[in-house]
């Protein structure tokens, strides 16, 4: 007679013989790092922000002193622009019939910075401090801004030459022609320091007394000197260095004088 299967005794199995580690199918604890590893990480990670910060640091001034030349490679534009319409420069400034001084060139030339329906708003027989532009006023038009300078929203550090015998005459228009000393020698535009800056509606600009002392000790706004338009359209950085006599001969227009 057969045993009954059910009273068998039970038969061991090859892991029963091994019990399994009851550790066994769990998840390991993820690696920590050590202190010195993590000191290691953190050192690797500080001499990477150490050697990027000075290339940040050098490449935003070089980004401000390319979209300032840019700023003024506008308004250089845009004043040939209305020379071509009007065959003519635009005076410094127009003046009332008691020869009170009204509005700025930079005013003139907005229709041909893009900014017609600006330009429409503004009274030309009223001063531009008048209350009707006083909303206009508080409104610096693009590309009057540099954006390495401080100043307040309304106020501009980009200023013509005016002078009887500069490339902006104070009250009559400019025939290009006049310009007997050649465009590419002559300054017509110039980035001033930020103490010099004046509202972008004021009809006041650089005399020849105030370049030439746009020196080391200006405070200028990119470092060694400013950008200037020529009034060939050109861009160029004037170090702070740049002599009396040449700051001279790029300021008059029929002197007969050379650039250094």
């Amino acid at each position: 007679m057969s045993d009954n299967p059910y009273n068998a005794p039970p038969q061991l199995t090859a892991d029963e013989d091994h019990p399994a580690d009851p550790r066994e199918g769990l998840s390991k604890p993820p690696r920590r790092f050590s202190v010195i590893e993590l000191l290691v990480v953190i050192g690797v990670i500080l001499g990477l922000i150490g050697l990027l910060l000075p290339a940040t640091r050098s490449a935003r001034p070089a980004a401000y002193r390319m979209q300032c030349s840019n700023n003024l490679k506008a308004i250089a534009l845009a004043l040939h622009n209305y020379a071509d319409k009007y065959d003519a420069l635009p005076p410094a400034y127009t003046v009332d019939a008691d020869g009170k001084r009204l509005h700025s060139w930079r005013t003139l030339i907005l229709p041909f910075l893009d900014h017609q329906q600006l330009y429409d708003q503004i009274d030309l027989t009223k001063p531009w401090h008048d209350p009707v532009h006083a909303s206009i006023a508080q409104i610096r038009p693009l590309p009057y801004g540099c954006p390495a300078t401080s100043v307040a929203d309304d106020m501009t550090t980009y200023l013509a030459v005016v002078a009887p015998d500069a490339c902006l005459h104070p009250t009559n228009p400019r025939p290009l022609a006049d310009i007997l000393d050649g465009l590419a020698n002559t300054m017509m535009l110039v980035e001033v320091a930020a103490g010099d800056a004046v509202h972008w509606m004021c009809p006041q600009d650089a005399d020849e007394p105030l370049v030439m002392r746009l020196g080391p000790d200006s405070k200028l706004a990119h470092h060694g000197g400013t950008n200037i338009a020529l009034a060939d359209g050109a861009i160029l950085f004037l170090p702070d260095s740049a002599s009396a006599t040449t700051r001279r001969a790029m300021i008059t227009i029929a002197a007969g004088d050379t650039v250094e």
